[in-house]
């Protein structure tokens, strides 16, 4: 939720300045090695200033409503054009609901299409209060069966299942599901999303998408530890996707 320092120690050639500059004191000198206490570290970035040989960035900004929309207003013709418009995504913009609120209510005033992608873990209050300004959902639903999805998550998934039953009622929406290697890649699982889909939601059309490692390397930047997952097979996800047709198809 905050800005983070990402630290590239391949490119660190020690030279001790970004200690020297740290107000918090969160960088030292261990065994000729620089190290950051996460702790401490609180994102300021003025060591990424000071670092010679960009072996440090400062990862996220704050920015307030303002900022966001002179950044969305540069892209006004190109809406206009491609029939787009501006999605809120993430993370999760729900994490920031009043945030996101603000930022729809000002796409909507200046007459831009608004989609809202969405783990859908959130009261429902939350959502109606977005909802007012929001054109399209896009919606992830990583699980059906609410025991795996509480031992992946810690949460089972019955607010996130309810909230999509409402939600399709109300808007235009897409159900997302991103595949996860060991978690829901099975047929099984994928069928299950479908069919919640197309018999609760109304929605015949499921987008699964490919597990990427594009992340990867920001772990060990931010010296945390990582257990990679396994891509998925060409082959396979394209069985995936034909489950996905296949479920479609059927009255």
């Amino acid at each position: 939720m905050e800005p983070e320092i990402l630290f590239d120690a391949r490119n660190c050639t020690s030279c001790g300045e970004c200690i020297k500059i740290c107000p918090q004191g969160a960088t030292s000198r261990l065994q000729d090695r620089v190290r950051i206490d996460r702790n401490l570290c609180r994102g300021c970035g003025r060591c990424v200033e000071v670092c010679l040989n960009e072996a440090r960035r400062l990862s996220g900004r704050s920015m307030t409503v303002d900022e966001v929309m002179r950044d969305v207003m540069k892209d006004a013709k190109f809406y206009e054009h491609s029939g787009g418009g501006v999605t809120l995504s993430g993370g999760d913009p729900l994490a920031q609901p009043h945030f996101a609120l603000s930022i729809l209510q000002r796409c909507k005033r200046a007459g831009f299409h608004t989609a809202l992608d969405t783990c859908g873990y959130a009261p429902w209050q939350t959502f109606e209060g977005l909802l007012k300004y929001v054109d399209l959902v896009l919606f992830d639903i990583k699980q059906i069966d609410p025991q795996k999805h509480r031992t992946a998550t810690g949460k089972d998934n019955e607010l996130i299942l309810q909230n999509a039953r409402k939600i399709a009622k109300l808007r235009p929406m897409r159900v997302r599901v991103p595949i996860i290697p060991g978690f829901n890649d099975s047929v099984d699982a994928v069928k299950a999303i479908a069919r919640f889909a197309k018999e609760e939601l109304g929605i015949a059309d499921v987008d699964i998408l490919s597990y990427n490692k594009l992340g990867e390397g920001k772990y060990e930047f931010l010296d945390k530890s990582y257990s990679p997952l396994q891509s998925i097979d060409e082959h396979y996800f394209e069985a995936l996707q034909a489950c996905v047709r296949e479920e479609a198809s059927q009255r």
